[in-house]
Formats: structure tokens, C-alpha cells, sequence
């Protein structure tokens, strides 16, 4: 739900700039509906194979450090107070992210890669470009990515991330399709702030059971 419902608002805004860039230079929209749609869908599933990546090498590290009740506890205290930020960030409440988002996104290598595969025509590229935009930072993919850690295992964090992937892909799949409808301002607001909540409620959740840990 919290993926689905920031992919309507956070994703559109952060990864809609990607779309229209490869939609403009790299489909003819003289070409079939069908090859266009397979070009938007490898794209996506370029995206979720970098979420996937993430979600397995984070699942491991949370399944590698070992921790005592205490530390446990200390340690979802830690992901809540997290995770609230993050969701007051993601309303624009504060500017927890923003710096970092914006640094790692103008990276000369991330724009050198870009360059190479926006100029590419092949399928392959719109894959390439998936990845690559699934690998930036973003304030969604931390809060998942911490979820797949908390899971302690290569696989669910995989999964956690898969599901993270997939429940992103309607919406920026049909972005090109009803760009100016999810662009609105305030549907887009709408969006957020509703995943923003989900977030920071259950970051709040997380928090108080790392208290409840420590204190026992």
C-alpha cells in the first residue's frame, strides 16, 4: 500500500523526468502501441531488478550482524525515529533527504551512464535504464530497504523489494499514457501525504517496540 500509494506521488515526481526523457529521444511513437509498451515495461522491470539487488544485499546485512535484546531493541528504535523523518521529509516538512537525493542524482558517472543509454535504441537499454534509475536514491527505497533488513534473509529481503518494485509499476507505467491526470499537483499531494502517514505511523510502531525491548 505505502508503495503503491508513493509511486501516485513521490515516484511520478522523482522518476517521471527518467520517463519522459527516454519516452521523448529513445520512442517513436510512430511505432506500435505494443513495441512501446514492452520498451516501458523493460524499463520497469529494470527498476525492480535493482530494488531486488538492494533487498537481497540488505536482507544478508541484517542476517550478518548479530544483536543482543538490547541492541535489538536500540536498533528498531533507531529504524522507527527513521522512518518518521523520512515521512515528514517525504511531506516537505523537513529536508532529510532532499541533499542526498540531489547529490548522488548529478553524479557525473550516473550522468555519463545515462548519456550512453539514452542514445541507445536497443531493448536492452530501456532494461540498463531501469536499473540505473532503480540504483539513485530515494526516500522510498530506504524505507524498504531497511524493511528487507529487518527481515535477516537474503531472500525475503529480495521479496520485501520485489513487492516494493511491483506495486510501483502501474503507475509509472501508465505515466506516459496520463502524464498530465498524475501530475496534477494535488493529486500528487493527496498521494504523498497518504503515504507519508502509512510511513511515519509505522515508523512510530517500530519505535515504540524497540522501546518496549530496552526498557523490559
Amino acid at each position: 500500500m505505502v508503495a503503491f500509494l508513493g509511486s501516485l506521488g513521490h515516484c511520478i515526481g522523482m522518476c517521471g523526468g527518467f520517463i519522459v526523457a527516454y519516452s521523448s529521444a529513445k520512442i517513436d511513437t510512430k511505432s506500435s502501441k505494443s513495441k512501446q509498451f514492452i520498451s516501458h515495461l523493460a524499463y520497469n522491470l529494470g527498476r525492480v531488478t535493482s530494488y531486488v539487488i538492494l533487498g537481497m544485499i540488505f536482507g544478508y546485512l541484517g542476517s550478518v550482524i548479530s544483536f543482543s535484546t538490547t541492541s535489538t531493541g536500540y536498533f528498531y528504535f533507531f529504524i522507527g525515529v527513521f522512518m518518521v523523518l523520512m515521512g515528514l521529509s517525504l511531506m516537505g516538512k523537513i529536508k532529510f533527504l532532499t541533499s542526498l537525493e540531489v547529490s548522488l542524482a548529478t553524479n557525473s558517472f550516473v550522468k555519463k551512464a545515462f548519456s550512453f543509454l539514452i542514445h541507445s535504441k536497443n531493448l536492452y537499454s530501456f532494461y540498463g535504464l531501469g536499473m540505473l534509475n532503480g540504483m539513485l536514491p530515494c526516500g522510498l527505497v530506504y524505507f524498504f530497504a531497511v524493511s528487507a533488513a529487518a527481515t535477516s534473509s537474503v531472500f525475503w529481503g529480495g521479496v520485501t523489494m520485489l513487492i516494493f518494485g511491483l506495486s510501483t509499476i502501474p503507475s509509472l507505467l501508465g505515466f506516459g499514457f496520463i502524464i498530465g491526470f498524475l501530475k496534477q499537483s494535488s493529486f500528487r499531494e493527496v498521494m504523498i501525504k497518504l503515504a507519508s502517514l502509512v510511513i511515519i505511523f509505522y515508523g512510530i510502531y517500530m519505535a515504540y517496540l524497540g522501546y518496549s525491548s530496552v526498557i523490559k
